[in-house]
């Protein structure tokens, strides 16, 4: 009888926790409370989904790691894929390599040139793909390419062999100004957003190589059946930009959905900037732990 009372009064103070001090809230578009397990139903559905992260945020990639599994459980064997901002294209082969079993963590760190916080926030995403036998796909362009376009706008790319461009999206790349993203980055760098981005002209083109190289290959990694969830800044899918702007160009018909992840001081409701953000917003405590 006692044990029965002290489990009671412990799903109560659980209950009461889960509802006052919630590690995150989850919302729609528009700003209503979702459910995290329609929301799931919702991207067993999609082709590609988009996961907007901030990339110190240690709530956004746990998250990441539970959407990851349980949509693996939503999906027959082979149907779900991961794509990582976080790996440029020359390194596919390492990460083939590790997913199959061949390559071990060590030599991944010093072959593949992870992210300084890759032992913490991206190693439990290879390895439950490695567990799983679930591919990954490093969708990002080089980072020699983006910074010579950063310096010296996309002409930069106009003498590259076929070997290195093999690793971008198809060249000449159409930048297109007017998009929110950039127009944005136009005011933050440039002070202006006139035609061609003003004075960001170039940082501009530097990121818009990222997000068409990075929706190049979540088009050419995904298979017919299958969801390919891919995780990157926000900034390169927000408002359904960046990324997703390029993968309309490049493959309209694709059922693309979108996740962002936003902190808050308050969790009770999405703030009015947030709105429209994303299909689906997830909002974290402000003072949430950070990884760096």
């Amino acid at each position: 009888m006692t044990r029965i009372i002290c489990l009671a009064l412990f799903a109560c103070l659980l209950t009461s926790f889960t509802g006052d001090r919630p590690a995150y809230r989850l919302f729609t578009s528009s700003g209503q409370p979702a459910d995290y397990d329609q929301m799931l139903d919702v991207l067993a559905q999609a082709d590609v989904v988009l996961f907007g992260e901030q990339h110190n945020d240690v709530l956004a990639h746990w998250l990441e790691l539970q959407v990851a599994k349980d949509l693996q459980k939503r999906k027959k064997p082979g149907q779900l894929v991961l794509g990582m901002e976080m790996f440029e294209r020359d390194v596919q082969p390492l990460l083939a390599q590790y997913t199959a079993g061949t390559l071990p963590d060590s030599a991944l760190e010093r072959q593949a040139r992870p992210w300084p916080n890759y032992a913490t926030d991206y190693r439990p995403l290879l390895r439950f793909a490695r567990a799983n036998q679930v591919a990954v796909v490093g969708t990002n362009a080089p980072h020699p390419f983006v910074r010579a376009v950063s310096r010296g706008s996309l002409k930069a790319l106009d003498q590259l062999p076929a070997v290195d461009r093999a690793l971008l999206a198809p060249l000449p790349l159409k930048v297109d100004y007017d998009l929110p993203g950039y127009k944005n980055m136009a005011a933050m760098f440039g002070g202006d957003s006139k035609t061609h981005g003003g004075g960001a002209q170039n940082i501009i083109q530097a990121q818009a190589l990222r997000d068409a190289t990075m929706a190049h290959f979540i088009r050419a990694s995904r298979q017919e059946g299958q969801t390919l969830l891919h995780f990157n800044g926000s900034y390169h899918s927000d408002h359904h930009d960046g990324i997703v702007a390029y993968l309309r160009q490049y493959a309209p018909r694709l059922r693309v959905k979108t996740l962002s992840v936003v902190s808050q001081e308050q969790l009770q409701q999405l703030d009015k900037e947030q709105v429209d953000l994303a299909d689906f917003v997830v909002v974290v405590p402000a003072d949430a732990g950070k990884s760096y």
